[in-house]
């Protein structure tokens, strides 16, 4: 099987270079000519942003906060890598009056899945794979999918169609394989199916890795006929475990040797260490007149902390920071560098962002690429999500995140609820396109 030669390649490779002050191997990222700064903190006037419009978002996310719709939130904006606002308000743990602080740490969720798109499009730029390969080729359980074709929902059993054709790499990255999410599936019957088959969704505290998850995934059937739909599903998870397989690498450990610590992104990973606990920012949800702690339904919001810690999804299994996101992101904005480490190509960071998903199956406002939902012409004349190629996602607890490549601007806000009358995210948005003094 051709993953096996992918794992004897890996393990023969041993060469190192030195990168940015640390040892990395040869064969993940390499030294640029480029020498593109961390981000760090600027007058805003520096890169013409008007202080007095940042005040405006600032009196906004201060309101929200007094108004009680939301507990705390981080924000963070940055334009040509120069960080002009990132500040903490409100509580980060109501019941234990702990106040938020501009480096807490949050579940990032489903932003988790433009990382783990990086780490595949890093090792495709070394000829591990082809986009269009099945996925059959390297975790042999995906062979000959099946379509649901009629399900029982007494007793659970279902039968299948034979699909077109087989997922391929590209079905996972753009969500058109045909794979469900579980217990955020859209259809009852796939929430029926994936609990019975012991599915663990992102932040699972459940004692399964993620080799298992994904075997166990692979013998369920599919929505429709992968390509010819875009279906929000597990795919990054089964890409997570791609990663493994072709790298030789546990996935915790290919993200930190090859993404996290040549970027300095220290504060990002599937679960905390004891000592950076206590920066977990809670999951809370209104309860009375304020804000209280989520309680435990089909996951454990303990998660990061406690659990078997065994299981690394790469759909939304990462926790972070506000700057260390940023720094991501401005990695890509880079054309795939930042301080002389080149994680991507600049093609293949144009690729990333490139609309893959067919119109019709998306926008208008939006197209999908192999990362991340893309402002559209259509979308940037209407207002308010910021210039055509603009790039972002969100994640389930309430966080999200948008790069404008045109205006050189990075915009994060992070929060950890579920339930309210939240309206920061798109004021976030719809005001930070509107800071410009240039």
């Amino acid at each position: 099987m051709r993953f096996l030669h992918t794992t004897r390649a890996f393990s023969a490779v041993c060469l190192t270079l030195s990168l940015a002050g640390g040892i990395y191997p040869a064969h993940a990222q390499t030294a640029s000519t480029h020498k593109s700064p961390p981000l760090s903190a600027a007058d805003p006037a520096r890169v013409g942003v008007s202080k007095e419009r940042i005040g405006r978002i600032d009196a906004m996310l201060s309101d929200a906060v007094k108004s009680g719709s939301i507990p705390g939130v981080v924000a963070l904006i940055s334009r040509h890598g120069k960080i002009v606002y990132h500040k903490a308000y409100g509580m980060a743990v109501t019941e234990a009056n702990r106040a938020e602080k501009p480096d807490d740490i949050f579940r990032i969720a489903s932003q988790s899945k433009a990382i783990t798109a990086t780490a595949v499009m890093m090792l495709w730029e070394q000829g591990k794979f082809q986009l269009d390969d099945p996925i059959s080729n390297y975790i042999p359980e995906f062979k000959n999918p099946q379509l649901l074709s009629t399900y029982d929902d007494k007793t659970g059993e279902w039968t299948g169609t034979p699909a077109r054709r087989e997922i391929t790499i590209r079905d996972l990255l753009t969500h058109t394989s045909g794979l469900g999410y579980g217990d955020i599936d859209g259809d009852a019957r796939f929430r029926a199916l994936y609990k019975k088959a012991g599915i663990a969704i992102a932040f699972s505290t459940e004692p399964i890795t993620i080799a298992e998850n994904v075997k166990r995934l692979a013998k369920l059937p599919l929505h429709h006929n992968p390509g010819e739909h875009f279906t929000y599903a597990m795919g990054l998870d089964v890409l997570g475990y791609l990663v493994e397989i072709v790298s030789g690498e546990p996935f915790d450990k290919y993200l930190q040797n090859h993404l996290f610590a040549p970027l300095g992104m220290n504060d990002t990973g599937f679960y905390l260490p004891a000592e950076k606990a206590s920066r977990l920012v809670a999951v809370q949800t209104p309860k009375g007149s304020g804000w209280g702690r989520f309680p435990t339904t089909f996951y454990d919001p303990d998660y990061p902390i406690k659990g078997s810690k065994s299981l690394f999804s790469g759909g939304g299994g990462l926790n972070s920071t506000a700057k260390d996101y940023a720094t991501f992101l401005q990695m890509h904005l880079n054309g795939g560098e930042l301080n002389g480490v080149r994680i991507l190509s600049r093609t293949t960071a144009e690729l990333m962002r490139t609309p893959q998903v067919p119109i019709e199956l998306y926008g208008p406002d939006s197209a999908f690429s192999l990362a991340f939902s893309v402002v559209t012409e259509k979308g940037a004349h209407k207002g308010g999500q910021g210039s055509a190629g603009t790039f972002g996602w969100g994640g389930y607890f309430n966080t999200q995140y948008f790069a404008d490549p045109k205006e050189g601007v990075i915009g994060i806000i992070m929060k950890q609820t579920q339930g309210g009358t939240d309206q920061t995210g798109w004021k976030f948005i719809q005001m930070v396109t509107q800071m410009f003094d240039d």
